[in-house]
This record gives structure tokens, C-alpha cells and sequence, in this order.
């Protein structure tokens, strides 16, 4: 299905300064995930805030920067963590999906708890989160789930602050992204090389009625995904060095390549110009940019 896109090549937008590199040991979260290798950052997480700014988090060594419009690095902030994505809630808190703390926001003395358990007990790991249109906050709960054991889930946080577990028994539940209308909610199963859709609207108690939305292969499987105002739907694909981008029935607009680096964690579209696509490649810690 892919193979019908247009084919296109990312330019580079910015990379990380030499300064920022990370020179001390490996955190806990860089030797469970990459053993016996020597990593300065881990990427993830790219979105626009309303000033035109690209915030990117560091899960490996709990940072959160801040890319302004011409492509400068500003260290927004650092705790003991591993942060994999961040947006700003609607009064203006800044709240991360941590893997290790949950889901929390940021204070004057440091991290502050909304949610650390998943009520029945620890979360797995948290992996990605988004804002619907409504205010309810969507996150996945992925922690090491595989297709050996789907155990991944996904969660929604009313604006009340009501916790409800929407989905589970998925393998790696990561990226999620939710149409601009607001009807559709988009999950990247990574261990399934699969985005899945259901409706946002969810029933009373039962889990939603869930579908595969598109099915890939290659490389990893699945990581960020986006949604822009036309629809489309982008999606970051792991270790394959390349995004995709489907329009809202998931049929091709394009596929992006990058020029160099395969760890493509995470897309955003520019909220100015909504067929301007970002990717993040966390292998050298880059962002580049294509204009579909």
C-alpha cells in the first residue's frame, strides 16, 4: 500500500548542540533499552506549542527541550525521570508521561503526581500522550509489552480528572493521536507494526469497539504518531528511517526519508502550515523537515 506514495526526501531543520550531549554514565532507562551502548540523548515527543516552539523530551536522561522557530536549543527543564512526552495542559501546566513516575506535571520543588498508579496497580512504563479537542488526555501505558505478552494499555483522563483504562491487551501501545474532528482516537501498536483507531466517544463502561487502521512492516513498527487540520494522520516508523503519511480514509499522501540516522521516534505537524511535517531521529539526535 505504502509503495503508491509519493516518494520524499526530509531536509535537516536543526541538531542537537555538542553542549547538550549527555557525557556522564548510561541512566537505568539507556542500558535496559540500548545495552552496550554509549547514548548522549533519547528523543521523543515532538509538539507545537502556540508561540510556533518544538518541544522534544529526552527519556534517557530526564530532559525536556525547547527548539525555537529558527531551529536554537533551550533546556526547558531537567529532573530525575524519563519523560517520553509532554504537552501543555489546557491552563497552561506543563504534564508528562514518564515512564518510570506516571503521569505527572512539574512544580517549583520538582515533580508532582496526577496519576502514578493505574488504580488496580503500578502503570507498566508511559509512553505517549495527546490533548483531544474535548480536553480529555489520552496516554498509553506500553512498558516492555511484545506480541510474546500483549499487555500494553491505553488510558483516559477526563478534564475532571476522572481515570478511566479505555483499552488493553496490546502489544507495545505507543504513539496516539487524535483526529482533528475529535471522533477518532489513532494508536501506534508497535509490536504489531499496526495504528489502530476507535471511536473517541466511548461506550458507558465497556472497552470501544477497536479496528486496525492501517497495517505496515519493516523496521520496528509504528512510534509518534500526528494528525493535522486536513486529517492526515503521520507516523513515525521505528529503526526504519522514514514516516508515513495517510489521509483520513489511510490511503498514501506520502512516505518521508530521512537522510541519515534509522531511530525515527516521533512527527509533528507545524500547526502554521499543515503540510509541513517534522520527524525526530533519535539515533543522532536531529529533527528534520519535509513539505508535502
Amino acid at each position: 500500500m505504502m509503495r503508491s506514495a509519493p516518494l520524499l526526501t526530509a531536509r535537516l531543520f536543526t541538531r542537537m548542540p555538542e553542549d547538550l550531549h549527555h557525557r556522564g554514565p548510561p541512566s537505568d532507562w539507556a542500558r535496559m533499552t540500548r545495552p552496550g551502548q554509549a547514548i548522549h540523548s533519547f528523543l521523543e515527543g515532538a509538539f507545537f506549542d502556540g508561540d510556533g516552539a518544538l518541544w522534544l523530551c529526552d527519556v534517557a536522561y530526564g530532559r525536556i527541550f525547547r527548539i525555537g522557530p529558527g531551529g536554537g536549543w533551550t533546556l526547558g527543564q531537567q529532573y530525575a525521570g524519563e519523560p517520553h512526552s509532554m504537552r501543555f495542559a489546557p491552563d497552561g501546566r506543563p504534564v508528562i508521561a514518564d515512564y518510570r513516575r506516571g503521569l505527572i506535571t512539574l512544580g517549583p520543588d520538582g515533580p508532582v503526581p496526577l496519576a502514578a498508579t493505574a488504580g488496580d496497580g503500578p502503570f507498566l512504563g508511559l509512553s505517549d500522550m495527546t490533548y483531544g479537542p474535548d480536553g480529555t488526555l489520552w496516554f498509553t501505558d506500553s512498558g516492555r509489552s511484545s506480541l510474546s505478552d500483549p499487555v500494553g494499555r491505553v488510558y483516559a483522563r477526563s478534564a475532571d480528572g476522572t481515570l478511566r483504562q479505555v483499552l488493553g491487551g496490546i502489544a507495545y501501545p505507543n504513539g496516539i493521536a487524535v483526529s482533528p474532528d475529535g471522533r477518532f482516537v489513532y494508536v501506534a501498536a508497535t509490536r504489531s507494526n499496526a495504528v489502530l483507531r476507535f471511536a473517541a466517544a466511548l461506550p458507558a463502561s465497556d472497552a470501544p469497539m477497536l479496528g486496525t487502521f492501517l497495517h505496515l512492516s519493516g523496521g520496528l513498527g509504528p512510534d509518534g504518531l500526528a494528525t493535522n487540520a486536513l486529517g492526515w494522520l503521520a507516523v513515525a516508523q521505528a529503526q526504519a528511517g522514514r514516516a508515513y503519511v495517510v489521509d483520513a480514509l489511510g490511503d498514501p499522501v506520502a512516505e518521508v526519508r530521512l537522510p541519515s540516522g534509522l531511530w525515527t521516534t516521533s512527527v509533528a505537524f507545524d500547526p502554521t502550515a499543515p503540510k509541513r511535517l517534522y520527524v525526530v531521529d533519535a539515533e543522532f539526535g536531529a529533527v528534520f523537515v519535509a513539505d508535502l
